[in-house]
């Protein structure tokens, strides 16, 4: 690539982990060189953004100090508490800046040059908006490939086929219930059990103390031989390692990002969905993920097997819609 192909690249990142990932999924799909700016916030923040507009009202200072020219070609950002940042970029640049946004800004539309929504949304289609199949992630087939290669030697000895069961938990408006742990690990153990597999097991800080505890009991009394990675752990996370290399991946519907990275692997992907675990929004991500084959619902009879699907991949349509506008006049 030369000099005159490459662009001044930012990506603005939040205290938002998912946020972050979207933001890089989509700079790492633009297969340019990017920067990582990193924004800090005070409690000004929770102004409305029709207050905060155009301005940096809200961030602290140490961030403030980190953006300062030669202003960026294209900022990648996500969410609406970094929208008034991207805005003044672009006016400190006097209009040159192009600005994507992932999800919506609240407010001040017009003044993004792309807004990534995912479909699951049902947002109003404009001349600067694009759907997408659920949430931008950094899965992608060489990134499983080195995982798979890092992580083969420590699951060693695990007979096949694996079976990942991926565990988030609960949110502000719904709840992991004691009940919906013990449905889901019986329903893996079974699974495994029934075909003298293993499971690769992983929560995370939303799955709660106890479903934490539920769960690490049933997989030592299962017989099933397993490798279990919780969130508290001091080790390496294994989680990228399950993706790779699990024939078979369940997964909790209460997160759109893990069930979106779960459709970017291989094998079988099945979401666990009870009755009041995911909200509207959420189903409808789903229901998108089973009309597209990239997964299907854990249902009390269903047969866990692998099956071949596409890999979702929402970062790449909106790299493609990005590098657009960079070759614009």
């Amino acid at each position: 690539m030369s000099d005159e192909d490459t662009h001044l690249i930012w990506v603005l990142a939040d205290d938002r982990t998912g946020n972050v990932n979207q933001c890089l999924g989509v700079a790492e799909a633009l297969a340019q060189p990017f920067k990582r700016i990193d924004i800090g916030f005070t409690k000004f923040v929770r102004l409305p953004n029709f207050i905060r507009r155009t301005s940096l009202i809200g961030i602290d200072e140490a961030s403030r100090r980190r953006l300062v020219a030669p202003w960026p070609d294209l900022v990648i950002c996500c969410g609406r508490r970094s929208a008034p940042v991207a805005r003044w970029i672009k006016k400190q640049s006097r209009g040159h800046t192009r600005i994507c946004i992932i999800m919506r800004p609240d407010g001040f539309e017009s003044a993004f040059d792309l807004i990534a929504v995912p479909a699951h949304d049902r947002s109003v289609i404009r001349e600067n908006i694009v759907e997408i199949p659920g949430a931008p992630h950094r899965v992608t087939e060489s990134r499983l490939l080195i995982e798979a290669d890092k992580w083969r030697p420590h699951f060693k000895g695990l007979p096949e086929p694996k079976f990942a069961l991926i565990i988030g938990g609960s949110t502000k408006r719904t709840t992991f219930t004691k009940d919906m742990a013990e449905q889901l690990i019986d329903k893996a153990v079974e699974a495994a059990s029934a075909v003298n597999g293993s499971l690769l097991v992983t929560t995370s800080r939303r799955t709660g103390v106890e479903n934490e505890a539920l769960i690490a009991e049933r997989l030592a009394a299962s017989g099933v031989p397993y490798h279990l990675h919780d969130w508290t752990s001091q080790a390496e996370n294994s989680y990228f390692g399950y993706l790779a290399l699990a024939d078979v991946k369940i997964v909790t519907s209460d997160s759109v990002s893990m069930c979106c990275e779960a459709a970017a692997a291989p094998g079988g992907v099945y979401i666990f969905d009870p009755d009041g675990l995911a909200n509207k929004r959420h189903k409808r991500l789903h229901q998108s993920l089973y009309e597209g084959g990239y997964a299907r619902p854990l249902l009390p009879d269903t047969e866990l097997v692998p099956f071949k699907h596409p890999s979702l991949q929402p970062a790449r349509m909106v790299a493609q819609r990005c590098l657009e506008l960079l070759g614009a006049p």
